[in-house]
């Protein structure tokens, strides 16, 4: 089971990787200022702009569908269609950080 600890630690770990991790998980995008902006590989978009990512904090929405989140494991479920447990899973490997709640 999955603890509130294990997600705040995650994604207080993965912070200071944020601006490398998400190019990585969303490779069709570019930066602009501290956002990362992308095609959102959920839908058919064909246009940079609605798909936003904040650099600085994780922070993330499709201003196209109203789809949001406040950190990388919320996105990379939403991305990977995944639950929360294991997108933390996941993104703990992506970035090369243990995961487990020792």
């Amino acid at each position: 089971m999955i603890t509130r600890n294990k997600f705040q630690r995650i994604n207080h770990d993965i912070l200071p990787m944020i601006s490398r991790l998400v190019p990585s998980i969303l490779p069709q995008g570019r930066r602009n200022g501290d956002y990362w902006v992308a095609l959102n590989p959920t839908r058919s978009d064909r246009t940079l702009g609605s798909f936003k990512i904040n650099l600085k904090n994780g922070y993330w929405a499709d201003y196209a569908t109203g789809d949001k989140g406040g950190d990388l494991i919320s996105l990379t479920a939403y991305l990977y269609g995944m639950g929360q447990g294991e997108a933390a899973d996941y993104i703990s490997k992506l970035a090369g950080i243990a995961s487990n709640d020792n």
